[in-house]
């Protein structure tokens, strides 16, 4: 069964994964984490890595966004949409 953890490691296809499901461009994720649109575009291209800070404030744009990151055991980390838990 697959439980939400605090504890993601961000990955190229992850971030890429997750910008798709909010239909986020790069642009758009930049604009919301404050974080510098050539920095995503070299991680997602997998030019370099992020320091921890910036993977956390990509980690929270994202989360705030609705994207729910899922420790999948056996699997490794997956992410669904979070607007379905609630409305309002």
């Amino acid at each position: 069964m697959g439980r939400a953890t605090e504890e993601v490691s961000l990955t190229p296809a992850l971030c890429r994964a997750a910008r798709g499901l909010l239909d986020w461009t790069q642009e758009d994720l930049a604009a919301r984490s404050l974080v510098s649109r050539s920095t995503i575009r070299d991680f997602e291209g997998e030019r370099h890595g992020l320091h921890r800070a910036t993977e956390a404030q990509l980690l929270m744009a994202l989360t705030q966004g609705g994207v729910m990151f899922l420790n999948v055991q056996g699997c490794g980390t997956g992410l669904c949409s979070a607007s379905g838990a609630s409305s309002g």
